[in-house]
């Protein structure tokens, strides 16, 4: 089996289109890439079947020239799961849409929190100060009620 160039050089091209597609921060860009992608796996399938060849059912011909029906199978397979990736990538876009009017993934504060967090190495103990002293807006110690006073400890029970 020899292997095509023209084709090898097309699903380098789909695969570099897709991921390049896959790391944007727009979620319909995200989406084109999950398609290009899985348009590459498809045809990266394909080529693996090896070229057409007689179709295996039993006693219509000579069992050296049948398809191998694994790389077919496995295509149908990945045209399954692109478009359940497509679909929820899409109601996902949608519901971005009506919620903040722009497709574009936010990054998460914790998650900036966590990684402006400076610890020494080497060291497993929580820093004494750092960002982790800011107190939320969203949390109960930024609230302007008053927290409720904790129960007493009992002594000498």
């Amino acid at each position: 089996m020899t292997i095509n160039v023209a084709m090898a050089v097309v699903l380098a091209v789909l695969y570099s289109v897709g991921f390049y597609l896959l790391l944007q921060r727009s979620l319909m860009r995200i989406l084109i890439g999950i398609v290009v992608l899985g348009h590459g796996a498809n045809l990266l399938l394909q080529l693996a079947g090896g070229p057409p060849a007689r179709a295996p059912v039993l006693g219509t011909a000579d069992p050296g020239t049948f398809a191998d029906p694994l790389p077919q199978a496995l295509a149908l397979t990945a045209i399954v799961i692109t478009f359940a990736l497509t679909t929820y990538l899409l109601a996902l876009g949608y519901r971005s849409w009506v919620l903040t009017g722009k497709d574009e993934v936010q990054d998460d504060v914790e998650d900036r929190r966590v990684a402006a967090r400076e610890r020494p190495e080497g060291s497993l103990e929580e820093d004494s100060t750092g960002p982790d002293d800011v107190v939320d807006p969203g949390s109960a110690a930024a609230s302007d009620e008053p927290a409720e006073p904790a129960e007493p400890a009992e002594a000498g029970r």
